[in-house]
Order: structure tokens, then C-alpha cells, then sequence
């Protein structure tokens, strides 16, 4: 799956400042790298598979908002000189997503689930997309870790609140989104492109910018 330009979303309203006054610090005395968050998107090259923990069409979806409209905000992904920090919804996301405002009783393919998140209108898909990206913060996990409670402005210009939970010897995180009835997204995969200053972590779900009923 290629894409020129990619991107997803969200600024940093808390921790902004120091984080992006010095983003290296995050890391140690190391200077950040500049590899894009698309760069590391489209290395998968598979496409939609049965793989629900990869982000082929979180991948998709970027690429069709990029395609409808050239000038979004979304395209920062692909800039890996901004730093930013995305929260990466994977595939068995989406078709948890779909599932749900389908009232389906099982889970769709990732093609069918794409599909269905495009059928939404590629101004709401990318009004989702720029909610799980906060610009100008290199977070890491261990950063994320230490900032329970914290809330982040996201460029969508809402906000989502960090969440620590467990035990002192496993701490975790979750995402609280704007949707009230359904589970937080929990982080399951951390620091994705660590070393350079746009960094990811992956998500369960998809953080959802409304009260879906």
C-alpha cells in the first residue's frame, strides 16, 4: 500500500511546552531522527489481510482523506521534521468500531470495515483521524507513564485525557475519548518509531470524538 503524504493527529495542550522546547530530553541527549510516521505507515506493504493487529486501514483511511483533499492537516505525518506524537488505532479496531455503529453481529473483514469508515464522508474520517495526533510533543511511554490525568489538545482541537491504571509494578494507559458508553482505548503497542520525533503508540480502539448512543 503506497502513500505519498500521511498523517494523524494531535497537539498537546499539557506538556506541550516542555516537551517540545526541548523534544531530545524525551530521549536522553540523543537528537531526534526525522523518519515519518508514514514513512513507518506504508512500509507494510501487505494490504488488508486477516492480521487485526497491523494498521491497514487506519492506512487506507489516511490515504483517502489525502486523496479528497491535498491540503489537510493530516499530511503531517509524512513531515518527519514536526514533532508530534499519534495514538495508532490497529485493524481490530476499526472492525470493533464498525461492528458497533452497524449493530453487526460479527465482526467485518478489514476491507468491508474500511468501506464502511469511508462511507462515514471523508470530513468526518478525517475529523477522526487529526483526533489522534497531538502535534509539537514527542511523548514516549515512559513520558506518558509519569502524566496520569494529564489532558491532551489534540488537532482536532478537542480534548483527550490520559489515564494510568494498575498495579505500581504494571502500570498501563488508556485514552479517555468523548464517548462516555463504551471502553477506553488502552495502549497496547509503545513507542513506535522511538528515536525520532514523530512517535506513535498503538491502540485496542478508536478514540471517538462524540457520544456515539
Amino acid at each position: 500500500m503506497r502513500i505519498t503524504r500521511v498523517a494523524a493527529v494531535a497537539t498537546a495542550a499539557v506538556m506541550a511546552s516542555a516537551l517540545t522546547a526541548a523534544p531530545a530530553a524525551a530521549h536522553g541527549k540523543k537528537p531526534l531522527k526525522t523518519k515519518s510516521l508514514a514513512a513507518v505507515l506504508t512500509a507494510d506493504k501487505s494490504g488488508f489481510d486477516r492480521r487485526g493487529y497491523d494498521y491497514d486501514i487506519l492506512t487506507a483511511a489516511v490515504q483517502a482523506v489525502l486523496k479528497a483533499k491535498p491540503g489537510s492537516k493530516v499530511a503531517v505525518l509524512a513531515d518527519g521534521k514536526t514533532a508530534l506524537t499519534a495514538f495508532l488505532p490497529n485493524d481490530r479496531a476499526f472492525q470493533l468500531l464498525v461492528k458497533d455503529i452497524t449493530k453487526a453481529k460479527k465482526l467485518p473483514g478489514e476491507k468491508t470495515a474500511f468501506t464502511a469508515v469511508a462511507g462515514l464522508g471523508i470530513d468526518t474520517v478525517e475529523s477522526v483521524l487529526l483526533y489522534h495526533v497531538v502535534p509539537g510533543a514527542t511523548i514516549t511511554k515512559k513520558t506518558a507513564l509519569k502524566s496520569d490525568n494529564a489532558r491532551l489538545t489534540t488537532a482536532a482541537g478537542s480534548k483527550i485525557k490520559v489515564d494510568v491504571y494498575g498495579p505500581r509494578w504494571h502500570k498501563r494507559i488508556a485514552l479517555v475519548d468523548a464517548d462516555r458508553s463504551d471502553r477506553n482505548p488502552r495502549v497496547n503497542r509503545g513507542d513506535i518509531n522511538k528515536g525520532n520525533k514523530q512517535i506513535a503508540h498503538g491502540i485496542d480502539r478508536v478514540l471517538r470524538p462524540i457520544d456515539l448512543p
